[in-house]
């Protein structure tokens, strides 16, 4: 395998952007740091530039998967005839802490493993809420595959070209993670959880916190729906007949 490529899909990260880039490259086996501005109304995208990132820019908001998809084709055309980069996808708000996403490197690039997943030292996904979707998430993974996650929404993962090709489509919004691990494992391809110590922002129990839930836990619920691993029932719409006295 030629190398790796950092793919960092990121969104008004102007604060810490440069820092999570800058730490990126210091992983072994990285030569190459994608940044997917994924319509940013700050100065992400020109503190990634000098940062030395390869900067890919959405216009406009596209969300998390149509991000990695840009990232992962940006890398696609700047890959060597025959040489193909493991795809380390991490988080734009790691800071220096994302230097420590190495441990995911080693097994896929070894042939060990077709797909890594960081495991957090804390169970960052509950830190705002009661832990809802990743016990959904958790539970559609078990029931479609028989492998219980730890985190199964972390989105911090490392990746063959052929693993990343394999779950195309990718599923949308925040049900991209879920559907990865699904897709990979229903093809026979071999997912690691992998410790490493990592930091970034925790979702809090405010009313930005709450609709960003709810927001995961439509997705990871389509992305199940879609693999047939839950149904769900459409609404019906009644009618009430109001009887004048």
């Amino acid at each position: 395998m030629a190398g790796v490529a950092v793919i960092i899909p990121a969104k008004n990260e102007d604060e810490r952007i440069a820092a999570t880039v800058t730490a990126a490259w210091l992983i072994p086996g990285v030569d190459l740091v994608v940044v997917v501005d994924d319509g940013s109304t700050d100065d992400t995208a020109a503190i990634a530039l000098a940062a030395e990132a390869w900067v890919v820019v959405h216009p406009q908001n596209r969300g998390k998967a149509a991000a990695m998809r840009s990232g992962a084709d940006a890398v696609a055309e700047l890959d060597a005839p025959n040489e193909e980069r493991a795809l380390l996808f991490i988080d734009a708000d790691l800071g220096p802490t994302a230097t420590h996403c190495a441990p995911l490197v080693g097994p896929v690039l070894a042939g060990l493993a077709d797909m890594t997943i960081a495991l957090l030292p804390t169970p960052h996904e509950v830190a705002g809420g009661r832990g809802r979707v990743v016990e959904l998430a958790r539970a559609g993974i078990s029931r479609a595959t028989g492998w219980v996650a730890t985190q199964p929404l972390s989105g911090i993962r490392c990746l063959t070209r052929r693993a990343f090709e394999a779950a195309l489509p990718l599923a949308a919004g925040w049900g991209v993670e879920t559907a990865l691990t699904i897709d990979l494992l229903r093809r026979g391809l071999q997912v690691e959880e992998v410790p490493c110590d990592l930091q970034h922002r925790v979702t809090l129990d405010d009313l930005a916190g709450r609709l960003h839930r709810a927001a995961q836990y439509r997705d990871v619920v389509r992305a199940l729906a879609v693999r047939g691993v839950i149904s769900v029932r459409p609404v019906r719409r009644t009618s009430i007949a109001v009887r004048r006295g």
